[in-house]
């Protein structure tokens, strides 16, 4: 499984929420030859819905599955608190996460759960957080609750 390309796929759904007006926040759900099973990317803006993030949207489009804990989450930001709980409600082994810089989410708590942890620390996720979080600091601040 080629993590970087993961991310790749992840950061155009970033991209797209940007795109639409909202966050710019990616994730995909790989199976463990690496096809995409499954794509999002924060809608809270765009649907008014607070739950949106990213890799809820994600979890939420890949439907009724049996197979969660042979999937990978990809981000292309450092869960928070709720999406890593989803993440671990579904029993996802694998997280690979693009960035941590602009935030930490609950990374720890994967751990606690022995799920792996992989950050890319990619430098095109940074700056489009780092940007985003600069110039719509109202917004970032509602997005993780501030």
């Amino acid at each position: 499984m080629d993590d970087h390309a993961l991310l790749r796929e992840a950061l155009e759904e970033a991209r797209k929420g940007l795109r639409e007006g909202g966050l710019p926040i990616g994730s995909i759900l790989a199976d463990s030859q690496g096809r995409i099973v499954a794509r999002g990317h924060n809608l809270r803006v765009q649907s008014g819905d607070p739950t949106a993030h990213a890799e809820t949207v994600c979890i939420r489009n890949a439907g009724r599955r049996r197979d969660w804990p042979q999937l990978t989450l990809v981000s292309t930001l450092s869960p928070c608190i709720m999406c890593t709980g989803t993440a671990l409600l579904y029993r996802i082994p694998r997280v690979v996460i693009g960035e941590n810089r602009n935030f930490m989410g609950a990374e720890d708590l994967f751990r606690q759960h022995n799920t792996e942890v992989v950050v890319l620390d990619d430098a095109d996720c940074i700056q489009m957080m780092r940007e985003f979080v600069s110039q719509h600091a109202d917004l970032w601040n509602e997005d993780i609750g501030k």
